[in-house]
């Protein structure tokens, strides 16, 4: 962060396992970091580490920087005004690779959209008809070849 304005100096010397954070009245406060699977105690509650007192202006954001004091910068501004400034440079220079890519590749069919998935109908599962099976064939018995007297 280039162009991070320092508010106060505090002087805050960070320890593993703390969130630190501006809070509401400007003044440095930590909270114990929960790992995976574990659940805040009802006893862990903020702590002020450094009174400073800052007061914030909405078109600023508040951290505490790698020495420990008080810095700001000035928030991005979102919106269309910014999407039209990205959307005009990706055309200028995006319009001539595509030109060079038809003439090699030649034309090509417009890649089909996939279709919106709709969540499955619950239905009741459908009744399985009996199968009947065909007799099945009884082999020929042959008689036994009758001796000539």
């Amino acid at each position: 962060m280039a162009n991070a304005e320092k508010v106060a100096k505090a002087g805050v010397t960070r320890e593993s396992g703390w969130l630190y954070y501006i809070d509401k009245t400007g003044n440095i406060a930590r909270s114990k970091m929960v790992r995976g699977g574990q659940k805040k105690k009802p006893g862990d509650k903020a702590e002020v580490v450094a009174k400073t007192g800052v007061t914030r202006d909405n078109n600023f954001i508040y951290f505490m920087d790698n020495n420990g004091d008080v810095a700001r910068v000035p928030r991005s501004k979102g919106g269309t005004a910014r999407s039209k400034k990205k959307s005009s440079k990706k055309k200028a220079t995006k319009k001539p690779a595509k030109k060079a890519a038809k003439k090699t590749a030649g034309k090509k069919a417009p890649a089909k959209k996939a279709a919106a998935k709709k969540p499955a109908a619950k239905k009741a599962p459908a009744k399985k008809a009996a199968a009947k099976k065909a007799p099945a064939k009884k082999a020929a018995k042959k008689a036994p070849a009758k001796k000539k007297k």
